[in-house]
Order: C-alpha cells, then structure tokens, then sequence
C-alpha cells in the first residue's frame, strides 16, 4: 500500500463517513496519476473536498427551483413561463441546459441527464465521459456507471487533474490558478484555500 497519503490524514481532510472507502479508492490512485508529493496530494484533496462537499456529492445536483434556473441559467431560461415549466425536475433541466454541447444530443435525445456532472471534480457532457471511458478501455455506458462508485468517483479526478496538467499549479502552490483551471472562475476561493492550507499543514508541507 502507498505511503502518500494515510488513511488518518485523510480523516483530518475530509469529514465524510465513507473515508474509508475513499483512502482504499485514492491509495491505489494517486501514485498512478502522479499525485505523488504532498503539496500535489494537499491541493487535489483540497480542491475534491471542496468540488464534492467533503466527498459527498458525487453526481451533479440540478433540483433547481423557477427562480434559481433565471438566475443560474438565464441563457436557457429567459422567461417565468419556461422556467416553471422545468422547475424541480432535474432531468428535463440537465437534458435542456446540456443539449448540443460537449458531444450531447439534442434535448431530446437524453444526453444532458445520461452525461450530467459525476466524480469528485465533475466529469460532464458525452466528450468528457468518452475521453475518460477510452482511458479505462471501458464503454462509455459503462463508464457512466463506474463514476458513481467510489473508485469511479476517484478515478476521474484523477484522470481530470492529469490531462489538464493540473500539477503544475500543486507545484507553485497557486491555488488561485488551479481553481480557474478546474472552475473557469474563482467561485469557492477562499473555501478551497482554507482546504489547502490545512492539507498542506496535515502533511507536513
């Protein structure tokens, strides 16, 4: 078993329950991806805690009432009439707001609810799940169903961090530039610079 991260210093990352099962998932992990020095381990732990609610949410959550869909996805719902129509129902919302993207059908087709938000930093859309699928060898199909078990969950942050070269800002410790690389923006900075800080601190780095 790896050395990088111990199953204590990643009950003092992350509150969770399961973090048994995550420690087995990311211990045959992480070396593998080249997660493998504490400031690299400290960062991504941080930046999934912070991404999945300490481990929890690993599948998008898109129950979003009239009003949140005007304000979070205005572009796709410009009026009140439309937006009660999807309200609350987060299939039909997924299928509208991811339709003719990242490789998605259309809405009808059921892409943007078969390919919505999975694993620790969120794979989404058809490509991504594609992209990741062929990684593993495995059909996309399958690779759908694989994100929703721990080690799914794990692995594609894993395999996120390493094709955007996500490293590179673990190693400068710029948490700012590896939040616009995982987020497009800086939404949840300072949460995930708190996670930094005390992962840097728990592994001695």
């Amino acid at each position: 078993m790896s050395s990088i991260l111990t199953l204590d210093q990643l009950k003092q990352m992350v509150k969770n329950p399961y973090i048994d099962h995550w420690h087995g998932a990311l211990d045959q992990l992480l070396d593998d991806y080249e997660i493998n020095t504490p400031p690299r381990v400290a960062h991504f732990i941080a930046q999934c805690a912070h991404e999945s609610g300490s481990f929890v949410f690993i599948k998008e959550n898109l129950n979003y009432k009239a009003a949140s869909l005007m304000a979070v996805f205005k572009k796709y719902f410009p009026t009140q009439d439309l937006a009660q129509q999807y309200a609350n129902r987060p299939e039909r919302i997924a299928n509208r707001v991811y339709a003719n993207r990242m490789g998605n059908g259309d809405e009808a087709s059921g892409d943007g609810w078969r390919y919505c938000g999975r694993g620790l930093i969120q794979l989404t859309g058809k490509d991504n799940y594609t992209f990741f699928a062929g990684s593993l060898g495995i059909t996309v199909e399958e690779a759908a169903e694989y994100l929703a078990t721990f080690e799914g969950a794990a692995q594609s942050a894993c395999w996120f961090w390493e094709q955007n070269k996500l490293n590179k800002f673990a190693d400068a410790n710029d948490c700012k530039g590896l939040t616009r690389a995982i987020n497009g923006g800086y939404i949840g900075l300072e949460d995930r610079i708190r996670h930094t800080d005390h992962a840097l601190h728990i592994l001695g780095a």
